[in-house]
């Protein structure tokens, strides 16, 4: 029987889950997707939670942003790894809190079926120290373990995996940048198959500008702002987690809208789109440093797989380091490939984010080891 045999609703109206394996649950900060998974890496896309016949599943896998220090591995969800999620919280609010919601629910609509929560601050555990300190003080990093984490983990996996599949070339010999742009936006140097580098920092708010995160500001600016005009910590949270941005600088935090009202004359909206291209632009500029060159830049998340002029305007900046983008087959791009010209020293490609596969398989690989 094919996949696609194997993925047809029944006549209940619910999926056939006889070979559907894993539940990957993935709660970010502007949406809630679910897929099932199978053995063999066909995954399915479901609505809601009703749709799952738990008969079929072997277990549910949950993205969870921020693991911390708390967490080097995938962990099978008990109390304890519950409370030291939530522990966690205030270092990515708008990430572990709805994270815990689907959990929540999952877990009471799904009991008797192991649950792991599988952390987007792993795979940036091979950072080197150099990348991942702050030049702050000592007991700010050893005491209060501040320090960079790094983010969008499942999604950097996939495209170095998906980059070494398009390329020909094991990922071991490669220097990628990742550019996962979405609702949450960062940059990643991946060589030798492991994070070198990445834009985002303690929490999902450093970096490069978001849909309405405003990404890294002078640390100066909160303390004026509390300091001199009144608002408080929590204030100064909110503004720069969910009114900053791509919504700060044009007024709405979908690129589509500022496309349009770009192309119509609208100043902000032009603004944001040069400061987001701007800061993205710069961002592989360093990110290629770390990565000690560069062999292909990688377009994923919403915006980097759903945005032919986004990828257009980035690249033109790019020329610098060899970039050099075929028109054509940007404004092609559909799905997995390569966009870029014969002629480009460094290769453009744009890949869809298929997080889902990489947390089913963390979540078999740490049932295997319990």
């Amino acid at each position: 029987m094919d996949a696609r045999a194997r993925r047809r609703p029944s006549e209940r109206g619910r999926l056939d889950l006889a070979l559907l394996n894993v539940l990957a649950v993935n709660a970010g900060s502007t949406s809630l997707k679910l897929h099932l998974v199978d053995g063999e890496g066909a995954s399915t896309r479901v609505t809601d939670l009703d749709a799952v016949d738990a008969a079929g599943l072997e277990a549910v896998a949950h993205r969870v942003v921020h693991g911390g220090d708390a967490f080097r591995e995938p962990a099978v969800i008990d109390d304890a790894v519950l409370e030291a999620i939530i522990g966690l919280e205030p270092l990515a609010p708008l990430h572990n809190a709805p994270a815990l919601e689907a959990i929540d629910d999952a877990m009471r609509r799904l009991p008797g079926i192991p649950h792991v929560a599988v952390f987007d601050t792993l795979f940036h555990a091979t950072m080197p120290s150099e990348a991942r300190e702050y030049a702050i003080p000592r007991a700010w990093r050893e005491d209060w373990s501040v320090r960079r984490y790094g983010f969008h983990g499942l999604s950097v996996a996939w495209s170095v995996e998906r980059a070494a599949a398009l390329l020909g070339r094991p990922a071991g010999d490669l220097r990628l940048v990742v550019c996962h742009l979405g609702g949450g936006c960062s940059v990643t140097a991946v060589a030798g198959g492991c994070s070198r580098d990445t834009t985002m920092g303690f929490s999902p708010l450093e970096g490069v500008p978001m849909a309405t995160r405003s990404g890294s500001v002078d640390p100066a600016i909160p303390a004026y702002i509390v300091r001199e005009h009144g608002m408080d910590a929590a204030e100064v949270e909110r503004a720069l987690t969910a009114e900053s941005g791509l919504l700060g600088l044009g007024g709405s935090a979908d690129m589509r809208e500022l496309d349009a009202a770009a192309a119509a004359g609208d100043q902000g909206a032009r603004l944001a789109i040069d400061v987001f291209c701007h800061r993205v632009a710069a961002g592989v500029g360093s990110m290629a440093v770390s990565a000690d060159g560069l062999d292909a830049v990688v377009f994923t998340g919403g915006i980097g797989e759903g945005s032919a002029m986004i990828r257009r305007r980035i690249s033109t900046r790019l020329g610098v380091l060899g970039v050099e983008l075929d028109d054509a087959l940007n404004d092609a791009a559909s799905r997995d490939g390569d966009i870029s010209t014969a002629a480009s020293r460094a290769r453009v490609l744009v890949v869809a984010s298929r997080e889902e596969l990489i947390a089913a398989r963390a979540a078999r690989a740490c049932l295997a080891r319990v």
